[in-house]
């Protein structure tokens, strides 16, 4: 329908160029003619937006909407091809993107390996040279069972057994727990 309009509106605009001889009214006809052109020309095409989007399809025969829904089938498929494409291009942007995350994590894991490994030399050669140099081990200091079993500090033991204390005695707290006042005032009749 568009390509009828089209022809109809080249021929009769070439007819009428034809029929104008002189140059001032054929500038004034050809702007006329411009004009009435692009107006049809956009009325067709708002036409066409309007039935794209499934409004005023009443006025449109069968064979006009089985054309219609061709086009939008193409359109569709068009639209979903496209949007296949971009997908696959980023799935494969994120694939790349995680080998090189994978190849920089083993990469990283190398090299801690690698460090342990000098760290763990480096501690071996210490501990070889003082070796050689017969260098007896500090002995570690006995603890209390107690002690050790719950693994308090012999500093913060609250109430429990001493280092070298039997644990079989009777202890007793040897605490002054009287209170001398701070101030010293005259009550006045408070006193007894």
């Amino acid at each position: 329908m568009e390509k009828v309009l089209e022809r109809y509106e080249r021929y009769s605009y070439a007819e009428k160029q034809l029929k104008a001889p002189d140059s001032h009214v054929n500038a004034q006809t050809n702007w006329s003619m411009e004009y009435s052109r692009l107006k049809a020309k956009i009325e067709l095409l708002e036409r066409n937006q309007r039935h794209y989007l499934g409004e005023d399809l009443e006025s449109i025969s069968i064979k006009e909407l089985q054309n219609l829904e061709q086009q939008l089938d193409t359109s569709l498929k068009h639209i979903r091809s496209r949007k296949n494409q971009l997908m696959h291009e980023s799935l494969n942007h994120l694939q790349r993107k995680e080998k090189e995350i994978l190849e920089e994590n083993s990469m990283l894991t190398k090299q801690i390996k690698e460090r342990e490994s000098i760290l763990r030399t480096h501690q071996n050669q210490s501990e070889q040279q003082n070796r050689s140099h017969h260098v007896a081990p500090q002995p570690q200091p006995q603890l209390n069972p107690y002690m050790i079993s719950h693994q308090a500090s012999p500093f913060l033991n609250m109430g429990g057994m001493y280092q070298g204390e039997d644990p079989t005695a009777v202890r007793r707290n040897r605490l002054d727990l009287t209170l001398e006042p701070i101030y010293n005032c005259n009550l006045g009749y408070f006193a007894a």
